[in-house]
């Protein structure tokens, strides 16, 4: 049964003349009678039916500008061509036109993006990760609602979607700690400020406890590709003839933790008897790993729609001075089985 504002009077027991003025704000009512209205809305489907209708009206078409890296025929970066599925699908739901603007390697041209705009008339538009601070204040200065996904902006530009990456990083360290390791390894690489933010979750998590961080904790892999962090662990045996007494690693992505569980499998050290490892992404390869991933959990299926969103709400609200928002999305810790206390 569709809900219309017949039935929300009917469950609400009001008449249809208050329904329609409570959701349209053109009279007052009592506390009372409005949230009797409002959640019968709610339940019966039609808030979210509204709130599609003004986004489909306010929202037809989309620019969406991406480097070449994370186009799905990229497959060593499935983060982000997850979270590109996401919101392709979200603009099939809401019948939103993509226009597709892909740039060359890690980065996206600003030039590309004001040709595409003297040719088409999208109404918002999405960038995805490259979050170079020319970048940013070029697009900021357009003629258009734009949203930058996972990456970050402090100038606070343009509107933000990233994970709640620091945070994340320091559960998931503070874990290791808690279950009596000391000392941790974090592996990274020279990435942007989001990556560098899980690397003061890993800091912030000794701070926190009030536990020394220990001597040359932070390993930098040339990349996040699997190979370089089997580079790294394989150095770090070869070199130290061990991991400098190390008993657990967190990794600042999946795809470095499953290419150390590689090297440690080859090498025949154990996890997590010898070593325990944590990543962060929770893409679908850590899950099917040997042993099974350990890792913190984006929800990268919430960034698409909530950009849209965002969008949504810069165009309706219809004010220049509308000051930039910054959504961080949160990430929970998944336990599989490359993590055990430590003894002793």
């Amino acid at each position: 049964m569709k809900a219309g504002i017949k039935e929300i009077a009917q469950q609400a027991g009001v008449a249809i003349s208050t329904v329609s003025h409570v959701l349209n704000g053109t009279a007052p009512f009592s506390k009372d009678v409005r949230e009797r209205v409002i959640r019968a809305a709610r339940q019966l489907g039609y808030l979210e039916k509204r709130r599609v209708r003004a986004t489909i009206s306010a929202l037809s078409d989309l620019l969406l500008a991406i480097p070449e890296d994370a186009t799905p025929q990229i497959d060593t970066n499935l983060f982000t061509v997850a979270i590109l599925n996401s919101l392709r699908q979200e603009c099939d739901r809401r019948s939103i036109r993509v226009i597709p603007v892909v740039g060359i390697g890690r980065t996206v041209q600003i030039a590309a993006i004001r040709e595409t705009l003297r040719t088409e008339t999208p109404q918002g538009l999405v960038l995805f990760t490259d979050d170079r601070p020319d970048l940013l204040q070029a697009i900021g200065g357009l003629n258009v609602a734009a949203v930058l996904v996972n990456g970050e902006d402090p100038s606070m530009s343009v509107d933000t979607v990233v994970p709640a990456n620091r945070f994340a990083a320091l559960e998931a360290t503070r874990h290791l700690l808690q279950l009596g390791h000391r000392h941790v390894l974090h592996m990274t690489w020279d990435g942007r400020q989001t990556i560098r933010h899980r690397r003061d979750g890993f800091l912030d998590a000794f701070r926190e406890l009030g536990l020394p961080v220990p001597e040359d904790a932070i390993i930098t892999a040339a990349s996040f590709e699997p190979e370089h962090a089997e580079a790294e662990v394989d150095r770090l045996l070869d070199r130290d003839g061990g991991l400098r007494g190390a008993t657990a690693i967190f990794c600042a992505s999946d795809n470095l933790a499953l290419g150390a569980l590689r090297a440690f499998e080859r090498r025949g050290v154990k996890v997590p008897d010898d070593v325990s490892i944590i990543g962060f992404d929770d893409i679908m390869l850590g899950e099917l790993s040997r042993p099974p991933l350990t890792t913190v959990h984006v929800p990268l299926d919430q960034f698409g729609p909530m950009a849209l969103n965002l969008i949504e709400q810069h165009i309706l609200a219809n004010n220049p001075a509308r000051a930039a928002l910054k959504v961080e999305i949160g990430c929970r810790l998944i336990q599989r089985a490359t993590v055990r206390p430590l003894s002793g």
